[in-house]
């Protein structure tokens, strides 16, 4: 299964891509690195380079690249975007955390 998009948030990364000028061959990569209170933190960010140890996946016309080794981690989750009175951004709904922080941003599988 992988990573998704939600239609609202690949609607926010192709915007963003327009208005950055950013290549036709733009990927966002999705990730996990070490850190945070509890363990992991996400990592999202524009690549143009993908390798045979990404799992590509078109959702809603965006290409996401996701290394495997990430898989364990990552499996099922879906990436939204919020957009709110107070707080605007991308949140990641991920069905392996067994234990996140406050802030949203670290967590434990």
């Amino acid at each position: 299964m992988s990573v998704t998009l939600s239609e609202k948030a690949a609607t926010e990364v192709k915007k963003i891509i327009t208005e950055q000028n950013l290549p036709e061959s733009t990927v966002l990569r999705v990730g996990v690195q070490g850190g945070g209170c509890s363990g992991f933190s996400y990592s999202l960010n524009f690549d143009t380079t993908t390798s045979e140890r990404d799992r590509i996946i078109d959702t809603f016309g965006v290409k996401l690249a996701v290394d495997k080794k990430f898989d364990p981690y990552l499996d099922g989750t879906v990436v939204d975007f919020y957009d709110g009175l107070e707080k605007r951004g991308f949140v990641f709904n991920n069905p392996n955390v067994v234990k996140s922080c406050g802030c949203g941003s670290s967590f434990q599988v």
